[in-house]
């Protein structure tokens, strides 16, 4: 357990969610963290990380008793791709990353039994993890995915059903290995998700992280890739599509911790209906020892009609001034009227032609999952969705 400073202001200790001692944290990586719930204070909603959320229907997720054990999952056999449950005193964990708030550490404290999949061989293979029976009570899960040395796959966390999960996944790319991972949420209309996904490359290895959501009532996906290794490069791709009353949340981390590192972060989102809210966080930390770094991330939120909100903040921090490239943008707007013009000129209703252009919009990034059967599911969800209410 972390060390509890006893420097109390106003009732908080010095490291409370987000942390802070005489000043404030400076710099992403300065985060305080910890595998232990009892080191977090209870969330207010001020922390930097929390700020956004609306923890009043988190409140079983932050602060009650979460069923640890083993869940349910239907997954076909893959050679080259194992899975196993594994004791939580037996797990190798914290290879990948450890929690920076409540939600994570809770899950991380309660969980028993840990599930691996573990990735070998150098052919091309696919695993699709189909998680649909968690239920109503309220659980925790902690995922480890490892990819060998010079081995290949893709991995689908598929997330249906009812839910009240917060989860940990962390993904370990070892030298020369090429790992795609993609969580899909198409929970049910009252499902809550907390999940943290830490993430360690090695060298000149490559993991591309996708994240699709699309169903919940609160669903919150915040991956962390550390990039610890020379040569090691990542892609995190996020697609989402926000329905009335929904809120979907991703705060994303890319840390440069190595020379001559590449990442690439593109997140669209898509909102429609009162209340639609959407919350992407981009952090990029390029550290003193990531020279040569190469990085770029971006934001693009496509409002569909009145009374939604999407929050879009890039953050970029540069330690050194020997790199290649960094940079950041983000953008929040309504339809583009040439693109409309364009299609409505060549016979399409201007409905049509608005479906074709969201459709277009998010499918810039399902389409890079690499599994046709998985990217045609969710072109037909989202389909589904701009046919209720894209007028």
């Amino acid at each position: 357990m972390a060390e509890v400073l006893d420097t109390a202001q106003h009732g908080n200790k010095a490291h409370t969610d987000g942390g802070w001692d005489l000043v404030p944290v400076q710099t992403r990586s300065d985060r305080f963290k910890s595998v232990d719930v009892q080191d977090f204070q209870t969330v207010t909603g001020r922390e930097a990380v929390w700020k956004f959320a609306p923890i009043d229907q988190l409140d079983t997720l932050l602060n009650g008793e979460l069923d640890g054990s083993r869940y349910g999952y239907e997954a076909a056999e893959v050679e080259g791709i194992s899975l196993a449950w594994v004791p939580r005193a037996e797990a190798t964990l914290g290879q990948a990353g450890t929690p920076e708030e409540r939600g994570s550490a809770a899950a991380w404290t309660a969980v028993q039994d840990v599930l691996t999949v573990t990735v070998t061989g150098e052919d091309e293979k696919t695993l699709r993890l189909d998680r649909n029976a968690f239920g109503p009570a309220a659980r925790a899960a902690h995922t480890i995915i490892e990819a060998k040395a010079h081995s290949r796959g893709l991995v689908i966390l598929e997330n249906t059903g009812d839910a009240q999960l917060s989860e940990n996944v962390e993904i370990v790319v070892h030298d020369e290995a090429q790992l795609t991972v993609v969580t899909v949420q198409e929970w049910s209309d009252s499902a809550k998700h907390l999940a943290s996904h830490f993430a360690t490359v090695g060298r000149n290895a490559s993991l591309k992280h996708i994240v699709v959501s699309l169903g919940g009532k609160v669903v919150r996906v915040n991956p962390s890739i550390h990039l610890n290794t020379d040569g090691g490069g990542t892609e995190a791709l996020g697609a989402y599509f926000a329905d009335a009353g929904q809120h979907l949340e991703q705060q994303v981390y890319i840390d440069h911790d190595a020379a001559h590192t590449r990442s690439r972060v593109t997140y669209k989102g898509a909102l429609q209906g009162e209340g639609a809210r959407t919350v992407w966080i981009g952090d990029v930390l390029i550290r003193q020892s990531g020279t040569g770094t190469d990085s770029y991330e971006q934001n693009r939120n496509l409002v569909l009609s009145d009374g939604t909100r999407a929050d879009s903040i890039p953050n970029l921090e540069i330690e050194t001034g020997d790199i290649a490239g960094a940079g950041h943008a983000s953008a929040t707007g309504r339809f583009d009227d040439e693109q409309l013009f364009y299609l409505m000129s060549r016979g399409i209703s201007e409905e049509d032609a608005r479906k074709l252009v969201v459709r277009g919009f998010l499918l810039e990034v399902v389409n890079q999952i690499g599994n046709a059967e998985i990217e045609q599911r969710l072109q037909e969800a989202i389909d589904a969705s701009l046919a209720e209410s894209v007028r």
